[in-house]
Formats: structure tokens, C-alpha cells, sequence
């Protein structure tokens, strides 16, 4: 029996769609002002899709074809002479373009079937891609994700023009192997990356060249997803090494590749994050033609899995746990890049956020710890062990370093020595050549995952130096127990503390075994976060912003901190 359609989201893809589409049609003569060469093709893709599906109020007008060909003027206006579109951070970019032609050679596959009407639309669009494709065979990237966006492009050229150096291009990018681990994340280890382009690509490429292993690329992937969807309908995000690390990044992307495998696997626990993906509506305006290029969409889903409670899973390769139950959704994380290679940088995962705690309405975003050590910055745990079922251990150890008088055959009569970056700053002085006195200081954070909540315990050792842990709770709450400091901020010593919001709450309790009693809300300069001089020497910083709570001291502590969370009603 053949599964029936579901038409009501085919409704829902061609109502997104038409949101973009209608007003471009209303006036199609109307010249496109400051839009980039990426949205120009999306807004033709859309135009011909709404143009070919009959559940457009589009469908078949003479104004969506006007309006794509206005548009595709502007496109072809934005393409240089080398074929590569101008606009942009990247310059010259083959995989910026990449993500352009995709779109040109779908739009260029539904015009092509859709009649005379189109002829001129499927005209304008092939003579984009010509003019493109021979800067895309030989075009380079700079990230991984490159790669498979511009195999896609490359694949789809040759879907609509043949021509079989297009694809020995696309197997010379391909044997350097997908960049996924054995947790099923891609190295970059971003949502953003991997919903929008990694995914997508790795799905055209496994239909145009037969790949089922490309297939089982994304399926892991998502596999591997599952387990970091958040209450809220975002995607965990603290362990990427991309912009989206900072940001939350709703599930709403993933949907049309959830769907997808849903329907042709009939994996219960992909149609539920499907319908997850979708419960706030469907938006996207690209999905309608993916319907009409991929018809499986179509199909209805199988039926969903109940979501299992409790669950837990620990990816190794991120160094990240995340543990949901009925009462609470906790994610603890030690997987940071700056313990190895002593920087921040654009390609590397820098989020000192430790743990989130999720309770209902009431969320503790991040907690971080920051140490006064020679401005280091942040706890980012260099080390993450699974002590046993639900617990484990972060560790960091920080060293600098004072610096001897150079050896006497290392010594110059003109003063001048090389400039070098010892970690820490750089400075005219061979660093290296110098004899050293180290300085360390180390933390080490373990953490019991509840069903309700965490038990963290905090050793602290080394010189006597400020400290401070910080627990940002998403804004919207109601801070009891802790006193206010102003600006937002709280300081928490004896006692316990609710962050509550409606009837969710999360209760804060520390306690100190060993050390000096906690800093009182007079301590400003203890109570306070210090992103390091990573930041702060270019007058930056990576705060985060919301109801920030402080536990600080002075040197040497070991302090427990009990986390519970209390829902009115919990998940069932």
C-alpha cells in the first residue's frame, strides 16, 4: 500500500513559500535593491517554485515569472567576469558562490520541466551556471564544509549539463573522506554547518552519485542530534567550533532532513524530532521546491517514537554529557580547543560555558568559573573523564612562567632579540633560550548528573587569587535568597537560592568544605567574570548577559554547589 501524502504540510511549505514569493510578484518589474547574489537565487528558486506547485496561490502566473526574471538580471549582473559572484566578506569566493549555484541549478531543473512559459527563465539560469561552473572545477575553500557545498554545486552542474570533469572533481574532494567522528558530529561541530550545509550536500551527493555512504553520514548525524535537542526546540551548540557557539540554533533547520529519512527508513525517533522541527511552524521558504524536487517529502511520517526519559549520552569525541529527564535537562561539557592550543580563535571552540540546566521556563544557561591567574581567563576543561554512570571529572591546570637571565652564549651585545609568543604574550625577549620559574594553578570540577538536577564539587589549588563562579539564568525569572548587586547581578554565600519563573524553579546550595568563607556582596572585585586577555587587550569579551548569580573567594577551596530543578509539570 503506498503511503499517502501529507498534504497539510505541503500546504504549510508552499504558504512559507509564498510569504517570500507574493510580495516579489505583486510588483515584478520592481529592481532588487542591496540584496546579496545568495538571496537573489533563493528568490528566483522560490518564484519558480511557487510558479510550478499547485498549492501556491502563485501557481501558474504570469507576475512570479516576471518577478524571477527581474531578479535573475540582478543575479547575472552580480556575476564577474570569472564566473564567481561579487559580494561579501569572502572575496572571490568559489564555496560563497557555491551556495549560489546550488540554488541556480535546482530553479534550473523545475523551469526546465515547467513548460515554454519558463523558457526564458531556464535560459537566463543556464547561462549563470555556464558562466560559473569553471570556477567552481577548480576553485578552492577554507573551511570543511566548503568541500561538500561545492560537491554539491559541482553534482548538480553536472545533473543538468553534463560533463564528467565535473564530476572527477567532485571524487577528488570526496576520497579526502567526510569529516565525521565516531560520535556521528562532523569536526566542525556545528548545528548551523551541519543543518545548513553539511547535510544537505552530503543528501544531493548520495542521490546524483549513488553514494550510500554519504547516506549513512547524515543518518549518524542526526542520530547523534537527537541527543542534543533542548527543552526549548534548540540544538546544543556550547562544542562548536563555529559563530554558532555563542548562540542558541533552533531545530526548525533540521526538519526537512528529518522528514526525509524519517519517511524512507521509518525511524520513529527521526519522525519525532521531525514533527519537533516543525511544531512552531513552517517558515522556510526553500522547502516547497524541495518538495517538488525531492517528492518523498510529501510522504506522511511514520508514526513517532515516545521520547525515552531518563536518557543519557556521553560523545566522547566533544567531551560532552547531557542528561534529560521528566524534571530536568542537564548538559555538562569539557571538550574546549584553548587548553591546546592557548588561544582564541575563529575555527576553535572557546565556549567556557561548563554546564546548562534546563527546568521548565526556568533555564540556567551557563556556568562558568573564572580564576585571577595572570589573566588566563576562564575554567575551559583541558581533561574529561567518565568516572562512573552519570558522573564526571573536568580538569584544567593552568602554568606561567617568570623568566632568568638568558644563558651567557645566548646573549647579544645589541640588545636585540627575537620577538615570540610564549603563550601567555609576546615580547622581543627568545623566551625559548631562558631558563624558567612555572607557576601553576589548577581546578578540577566533578559532576553527578541527577535525574532532578547536579551535584558539582569544585577543588581549587594554587596561589591565593580571586575566583568567581558565575551562573547566568535566562532572563524572565525571579531571584530569591542571593543579594542583589546591581546591574543585573547577584551574590550568593549562605543559604540556598530559587531562580523561579511561573512554577519552574532551580535551587542553588553551596557549601564550603575547606577554605576561606565565600566573598559578601561588598567583594566587586571578586564577584565578577574575566574573559582573559585573549579579549580584554582588544577591548572585547565573551560575557554572557541575563540574571548572572556570583560564588566567589580567595585561593584555595573545595566547595560544593547542588543544582535542583522543580517543574509544576514535568515532561510525562
Amino acid at each position: 500500500m503506498p503511503t499517502p501524502l501529507d498534504h497539510e504540510f505541503v500546504r504549510s511549505a508552499a504558504r512559507a513559500a509564498d510569504r517570500l514569493a507574493a510580495p516579489l510578484a505583486a510588483d515584478p518589474e520592481e529592481e532588487p535593491a542591496g540584496v546579496p547574489h545568495r538571496g537573489l537565487a533563493r528568490r528566483v528558486k522560490t518564484l519558480v517554485a511557487t510558479y510550478r506547485s499547485p498549492d501556491s496561490e502563485l501557481h501558474g502566473g504570469k507576475q512570479a515569472v516576471a518577478a524571477a526574471m527581474t531578479q535573475l538580471r540582478a543575479l547575472r549582473a552580480a556575476q564577474t567576469t570569472t564566473g564567481l559572484f561579487a559580494g561579501g566578506d569572502n572575496v572571490q569566493s568559489p564555496p560563497d558562490s557555491a551556495f549560489t549555484v546550488n540554488d541556480v541549478c535546482d530553479a534550473h531543473v523545475l523551469a526546465a520541466g515547467a513548460g515554454p512559459e519558463l523558457h526564458d527563465v531556464t535560459a537566463a539560469l543556464a547561462e549563470i551556471a555556464g558562466a560559473a561552473s569553471g570556477a567552481l572545477l577548480t576553485g578552492g575553500v577554507h573551511t570543511p564544509n566548503h568541500r561538500w557545498e561545492l560537491c554539491a554545486a559541482l553534482a548538480r552542474l553536472h545533473r543538468s549539463f553534463p560533463d564528467y570533469r565535473l564530476l572527477d572533481r567532485v571524487e577528488e574532494w570526496l576520497s579526502e573522506g567526510v569529516d565525521i567522528d565516531a560520535e556521528g558530529l562532523y569536526s566542525e561541530r556545528s548545528a548551523n554547518y551541519a543543518a545548513h550545509v553539511s547535510n544537505p550536500s552530503l543528501l544531493l551527493l548520495a542521490d546524483v552519485l549513488g553514494r550510500a555512504d554519504l547516506l549513512d553520514a547524515v543518518e549518524r548525524n542526526l542520530a547523534t542530534t537527537l541527543d542534543l535537542i533542548r527543552p526549548d526546540g534548540t540544538v546544543e551548540t556550547v562544542h562548536s567550533r563555529r559563530q554558532d557557539q555563542k548562540h542558541p540554533f533552533h531545530l526548525a533547520p533540521y526538519l526537512p532532513h528529518y522528514r526525509l529519512l524519517a519517511i524512507r527508513t521509518g525511524r520513529g525517533d527521526f519522525g519525532r524530532a521531525a514533527r519537533l522541527a516543525a511544531a512552531g511552524g513552517i517558515d522556510d521558504p526553500d522547502l516547497l521546491a524541495q518538495t517538488l524536487l525531492t517528492p518523498d517529502l510529501c510522504r506522511a511520517l511514520p508514526t513517532p517514537d515516545a521520547e525515552t526519559l531518563p536518557r543519557t549520552r556521553y560523545i566522547t569525541t566533544a567531551r560532552l554529557a547531557a542528561r534529560a529527564s521528566a524534571d530536568a535537562h542537564t548538559v555538562v561539557y569539557g571538550g574546549s580547543d584553548v587548553p591546546q592550543h592557548r588561544r582564541i580563535r575563529s575555527g576553535l571552540a572557546c565556549n567556557p560555558t561548563f554546564l546548562r540546566l534546563f527546568a521548565g521556563h526556568a533555564v540556567l544557561d551557563a556556568v562558568r568559573l573564572t580564576r585571577g591567574f595572570f589573566d588566563l581567563g576562564p575554567f575551559r576543561a583541558a581533561d574529561m573523564r567518565q568516572l562512573a554512570d552519570n558522573r564526571y571529572r573536568l580538569t584544567e591546570t593552568l602554568t606561567a612562567a617568570y623568566y632568568q637571565p638568558l644563558p651567557p652564549d645566548q646573549r647579544r651585545d645589541d640588545g636585540v632579540y627575537r620577538l615570540v609568543d610564549e603563550g601567555r604574550f609576546s615580547a622581543a625577549m627568545a623566551f625559548p633560550d631562558r631558563p624558567r620559574d612555572e607557576v601553576s594553578h589548577t581546578t578540577r570540577v566533578d559532576v553527578d548528573l541527577r535525574e532532578d538536577g547536579a551535584d558539582l564539587r569544585f577543588d581549587i589549588s594554587g596561589p591565593r587569587v580571586p575566583w568567581a563562579l558565575e551562573l547566568t539564568f535566562r532572563p524572565g525569572g525571579v531571584t530569591e535568597g542571593a543579594v542583589p548587586i546591581g546591574d543585573g547581578r547577584w551574590c550568593l554565600t549562605t543559604g540556598p537560592m530559587t531562580y523561579r519563573v511561573g512554577d519552574d524553579e532551580i535551587r542553588v546550595e553551596a557549601d564550603v568544605e575547606a577554605g576561606e568563607p565565600l566573598a559578601g556582596p561588598d567583594r566587586s572585585d571578586v564577584l565578577r567574570y574575566d574573559p582573559g586577555q585573549d579579549y580584554t587587550v582588544v577591548g572585547g569579551t565573551d560575557a554572557t548577559t541575563g540574571n548572572r548569580v556570583y560564588i566567589g573567594g580567595l585561593g584555595s577551596h573545595t566547595l560544593t554547589v547542588a543544582l535542583r530543578a522543580r517543574r509544576s509539570a514535568p515532561v510525562a
